[in-house]
């Protein structure tokens, strides 16, 4: 597949991989590394996402992360519409980079639960399906506090959308089953979550400290 105006080709499993390297830096790992000498995983929830470097290292870093996280998920979907005619290798390299978030090659594939990335993605490629799965999200975490719950409902939403209005949306049906795999993998990535929700052992947005989980 040629760049436009270029003489340089790639495949698009070159596009796919690039996309899942993009994806795999770990930024809320290397912010709280510069900021604390510390690596986050033994922080907080453990994870490298917003919300624990949030938690951790307060509410501007955290927006950085979250800021940089949605750009690694929206940058592939821009260079793969750009570069290829197939209306599924954009979504896939989204897809691809939250893939590289949620399991990094850098970090061992030890990542984060992936939603930022996955809201940077998906917020070009069907964004009244990803505004809807955003909206239900900021209501549960206001009424809760809880991310972690907020996710998982906005992840389940965000795929019932997506089946629902595919036709007015225009969304070719690989785009759907690609965005409704994704879903699934969010909502498998908050598993011990979920586990410490049943529990009422999950921390919430406001909770500090060393270590938030048991």
């Amino acid at each position: 597949m040629a760049f436009r105006g270029a003489a340089v080709t790639l495949p698009d499993g070159g596009l796919l991989l690039c996309s899942y390297l993009l994806g795999s830096i770990p930024f809320g790992y290397l912010i709280a590394l510069w900021r604390s000498g510390r690596d986050i995983r033994d922080l907080g929830s453990g994870n490298i996402g917003a919300t624990n470097v949030l938690r951790t290292q307060g509410k501007g870093w955290g927006l950085l992360t979250l800021i940089l996280d949605a750009g690694k998920g929206a940058v592939p979907v821009l260079v793969g519409n750009a570069v290829s005619a197939s209306a599924w290798v954009g979504p896939a390299c989204g897809a691809a980079a939250v893939v590289g978030h949620c399991f990094p090659l850098w970090l061992r594939f030890r990542g984060g639960k992936g939603i930022a990335s996955g809201l940077g993605a998906y917020l070009l490629i069907a964004p009244l399906a990803t505004a809807l799965g955003l909206a239900l999200f900021l209501l549960v975490v206001a009424a809760t506090g809880w991310v972690a719950l907020g996710s998982v409902l906005a992840s389940l939403g965000f795929g019932t959308a997506l089946i629902l209005l595919r036709d007015r949306m225009g969304v070719p049906p690989e785009v759907v089953w690609i965005g409704c795999g994704l879903a699934l993998l969010l909502v498998s990535r908050h598993h011990s979550n979920i586990r410490r929700l049943i529990r009422g052992a999950e921390p919430r947005v406001w909770d500090k400290g060393e270590r938030a989980e048991s």
